[in-house]
C-alpha cells in the first residue's frame, strides 16, 4: 500500500514511487493502491485534487482519508469510532488483502499479477 499526505510534496513522492513500480524498477510486489491522507482540514485545492487523480490513475486503486482533528490532538485512532469514510476505506483495503497470516503486520511481497 502506497501512502502519501495530500500536500504537493507527498503526492509527488507517491508519483515517483508509483512510476518506479509501474516501470518494474522495484522488487516484485503487489501494490494494492494509493492511500492519500489529508494534510489539513477541508477540501483539497483543485491543483492537489488533480495531482492526486493523476497519481491514482497509475495504480490499481485510489483512496482518500479525511482530516481527523481528534487524531491530530493525540486521540488513539480506533476503527470503531473513526469517521465513516475511514471505516469504509479500511474495509475496502482489507478486502484486497490475501487470507492468512501474511498481512498481520509484516511486509507482504509477491509476484505481480
Amino acid at each position: 500500500l502506497l501512502v502519501a499526505r495530500s500536500h504537493a510534496h507527498g503526492l509527488r513522492a507517491a508519483q515517483k514511487a508509483a512510476t518506479h513500480w509501474a516501470a518494474g524498477a522495484t522488487p516484485p510486489l503487489q501494490l494494492l493502491g494509493l492511500l492519500v491522507v489529508a494534510d489539513a482540514p477541508g477540501r483539497l485545492p483543485r491543483p492537489l485534487r488533480d495531482l492526486a487523480a493523476v497519481v491514482g490513475g497509475g495504480v490499481p486503486h485510489l483512496w482518500h482519508l479525511p482530516w481527523v482533528e481528534d487524531w491530530r490532538l493525540g486521540e488513539d485512532p480506533h476503527l470503531g469510532t473513526a469517521p465513516h469514510q475511514v471505516r469504509r476505506v479500511i474495509g475496502e483495503i482489507a478486502a484486497l488483502l490475501p487470507p492468512g497470516p501474511a498481512h498481520s503486520g509484516t511486509n507482504h511481497r509477491e509476484e505481480p499479477r
